[in-house]
Parts: C-alpha cells; sequence; structure tokens
C-alpha cells in the first residue's frame, strides 16, 4: 500500500512539472511575438505586441496557457 501511495504522488510530481515545462518562458513567448511581428513588417510597439498576444489568447488550450498570456498583457501595461 505504502508503495503504490508513494508511486502515485511521484508520478503526479512528474506530471505537474512537465505540465509547467511545456509553457515557454515570459521572455520566449515574448521573443516569438516580436519575430513574428517583425517578419510581417508591422511596426514593434506596444499595440501590436498586445494586440498578437490577445491573438494568441483566442486559441489557448489550457487555463496556464491562458494564465501565462494574461500574465504578459498585464506586464504591457505595469509602470
Amino acid at each position: 500500500m505504502q508503495q503504490s501511495l508513494s508511486t502515485a504522488v511521484f508520478s503526479n510530481t512528474i506530471s505537474a512539472y512537465f505540465d509547467r515545462a511545456a509553457l515557454p518562458s515570459q521572455q520566449e513567448t515574448l521573443g516569438s511575438v516580436v519575430v513574428e511581428i517583425l517578419r510581417s513588417g508591422r511596426t514593434l510597439n506596444r499595440k501590436a505586441i498586445c494586440m498578437s498576444l490577445l491573438a494568441r489568447l483566442d486559441s489557448v488550450s489550457s487555463l496556464q496557457e491562458e494564465q501565462h498570456l494574461q500574465q504578459l498583457i498585464g506586464l504591457l501595461f505595469c509602470e
């Protein structure tokens, strides 16, 4: 019993780690957005970044991804 409980806890911990690791860092996401904007020939500014993040927000597949993008959008308006 103790062994199976320990294995279940360990399995959940590993699963949670990889769920978090699957999301890119804030720097990676912003870098990707910036590259996308520059390659499209648009002017790089706060509005363009915000619009790109909002567009990505429309197609999220998980709550964690939604929170990640919302945090980045929030950073654009902090001074």
